[in-house]
Order: C-alpha cells, then sequence, then structure tokens
C-alpha cells in the first residue's frame, strides 16, 4: 500500500492536472470583452465593484475566465442590454444558476447576448421587437431572446424564474407578456408565427428542466387534463401539469386534441376526482362530453373548463367549475383532491 506521502503526492498532482485543465478550457480578459462586446476595462470594473470577476483568480496571476464566469457575465450583460441598472443586473446574474445555461453548452457560447455579435457569428434578430407594455426587464430579455430565436437562452431564463419564483409567477409575469406580445405582432404584421411556435418549445423545456417534483400520495386520485378534438393547443396544459407537479397535486397530461370516447376511456381506467379541459377555440368548439357517462366512477369527477374557447353556455350546459386563470386552475385542484375520497 502507498504510503500518506505517496497519497498526499498523487493528490496534489491530482490538482494540478485540473487546475491546468482548467485553466487551458478558461479565456483572458481580451477574449472574454470580445465574446460580450465590452472592454477589457468594463470587464475589470464589474469585478471590482460587484465581484463578477474570474472564480479562480490568484494574486499575481493573469486573469482566466471559466465558462461558469462567462455565463454569469453574460446575464449582467443581457440585463443591461434591457435597461436594467449595472447594480440590479449584477445581483441578478450572481443569482442565477448559470449551470442551466451551461448544460447543453459546456463552452459558454450560450453566454454571449443575441444582439452582440462575436467572432464567427453575425447579429440576429434584425432589429425587430416585441410590443410589450409594463414588462419587466426579464420579460424583454425573454422577448428579445424569442425574436432572436435562441431557444436555448429562452429556456435557460424560464428554467431559472421557475427555480427561483415557481411555476406561477413565471407564467404570469415572465412568459404570458412575451406570448401576448408576440401574438399582437403578428396580429398586426403577419409575421411571427416561427417565434411563437420556437417560445411554446423553449417554455416546455424550461419548465421541465425548473419544476423539482413532488410526489404525491399514491392512493390520492388524480386529475386528468386535456384538450378535446379538434384543439391543438398544449402549452397550457403543459404549464398547468408543472405548476400541479410542483405543488405535488396529482395528475395525469393527456394532451390536446383528444377524442371524447378516449376522454372516457381514461376516466374510467383512472377514477379522476376531476377532469379539466382547455379551449382555446382558435380551431373551432369541442363537443362537451356528458359526465353523467361517468357514473361508474363514484363519486363522479369533478368537470373543469378553462381557456377563452368556451361560451357561457359551455359552462352551464355542462354543469362544468369555470378556472379564470393558473393559479385558479391549482387552487381548484388543491380542493377537490383535498376533499376527495381516498383509492
Amino acid at each position: 500500500m502507498p504510503d500518506d506521502a505517496d497519497a498526499a503526492d498523487g493528490d496534489a498532482a491530482g490538482r494540478d492536472a485540473t487546475r491546468s485543465a482548467s485553466q487551458q478550457a478558461a479565456l483572458g480578459v481580451v477574449a472574454v470583452a470580445r465574446r460580450l462586446g465590452v472592454a477589457t476595462g468594463t470587464l475589470r470594473t464589474w469585478d471590482r465593484r460587484y465581484g463578477l470577476g474570474p472564480s479562480d483568480h490568484r494574486s499575481g496571476t493573469r486573469r482566466r475566465y471559466t465558462a461558469r464566469d462567462l455565463a454569469r457575465l453574460g446575464v449582467m450583460r443581457r440585463l443591461m442590454l434591457e435597461g436594467v441598472a449595472a447594480g440590479d443586473a449584477a445581483r441578478a446574474a450572481i443569482d442565477t444558476d448559470v449551470d442551466v445555461l451551461l448544460a447543453d453548452d459546456p463552452g459558454g457560447r450560450a453566454a454571449i447576448p443575441p444582439d452582440v455579435p462575436a467572432p464567427g457569428r453575425t447579429r440576429r434578430g434584425g432589429g425587430r421587437v416585441v410590443p410589450l407594455r409594463n414588462a419587466s426587464p426579464a420579460a424583454r430579455g425573454l422577448a428579445r431572446a424569442a425574436m432572436s430565436l435562441d431557444g436555448d437562452a429562452c429556456a435557460a431564463m424560464v428554467t431559472t424564474s421557475v427555480r427561483r419564483r415557481g411555476v406561477v409567477p413565471t407564467w404570469g409575469d415572465l412568459v404570458v407578456p412575451v406570448l401576448a406580445g408576440v401574438g399582437e405582432r403578428w396580429r398586426t404584421t403577419g409575421t411571427g408565427v416561427e417565434v411563437e411556435h420556437l417560445l411554446s418549445e423553449s417554455v416546455e423545456a424550461g419548465l421541465r428542466a425548473g419544476v423539482r417534483l413532488r410526489r404525491p400520495p399514491a392512493t390520492v386520485r388524480p386529475v386528468l387534463l386535456a384538450a378535446l378534438e379538434p384543439e391543438d393547443h398544449r402549452l397550457p396544459l403543459v404549464v398547468l401539469s408543472a405548476a400541479l407537479a410542483e405543488a405535488g397535486l396529482p395528475m395525469r397530461l393527456l394532451g390536446p386534441r383528444l377524442p371524447v370516447r378516449a376522454l372516457a376511456d381514461a376516466v374510467s381506467r383512472t377514477g379522476p376526482c376531476a377532469v379539466f379541459l382547455w379551449s382555446q377555440g382558435a380551431a373551432g368548439p369541442p363537443a362537451l362530453p356528458d359526465p353523467a357517462g361517468w357514473a361508474a366512477v363514484r363519486p363522479r369527477p369533478l368537470l373543469l373548463l378553462g381557456g377563452p374557447g368556451w361560451s357561457e353556455r359551455d359552462r352551464w350546459q355542462s354543469g362544468a367549475s369555470w378556472v379564470a386563470d393558473l393559479p385558479e386552475a391549482v387552487e381548484a385542484v388543491r380542493v377537490v383532491t383535498a376533499t376527495a375520497p381516498t383509492r
């Protein structure tokens, strides 16, 4: 067996090798300044004033920025481009989970703000903007990334917000204003469908990465989430499923364009305490199911309706409960699962 001295030498050699590899992967001040589109003096100021410098810097050595350092600086640069004060941007950058940004981008390329051209990279977006009224700096940043078709950045922003604030605030304060702005831009210009599609996919990816699941008790009856034919909007169902998973409430996501017969089969197989149906209405009104057909499930599941596609007549004839927004939907599910008999 090696003695303690040999073991210590081996540990030291391992640390030296790791440090050497890290330094080889790191970037100097000039390279980072070029990548972010700022002066080298600005980087030194950010280090001195806000502590956003090289994390492994030692006195007497050259400043070398790792991918994590670059990602954090990229967050600050993005926010400052949106008009956020330097101090506030720095605090947000320090609080950001940059590992999310680097999950699929070990080299830190995603840290480059979409409006800043870097070597070998052309400016994207062409100065196009999304009309946002009274939106937060974070929402404006998400809109800019969406217009640049920067899906990785959009997903990372959503993930960071979900982990810091939760699904409901992220949806209401960050995502909804941008989706509304993209929709308004499409109505006025006839362009931007690709932006909406990318943003929707990115939001789903961000939610999946950001939600910390709380497993509900196996004895609690679930809630079914679906949109009936011909409704093909999926994102509202995904957002509600993420909010319920975050709250530890049981659910089954069946998705859009579900036939009424398939919903009836799912009800009989799972014995849910409630069924939530979404309708955007763009593809035409779906045929409402008849809850009387669910009589085999006792007690009969509560029918919850959400979305602008349902009319007052739909709600009245079905005897359903109406939920106006995401917080109401989560609370309705919370109440029905708390009062429903266990399996």
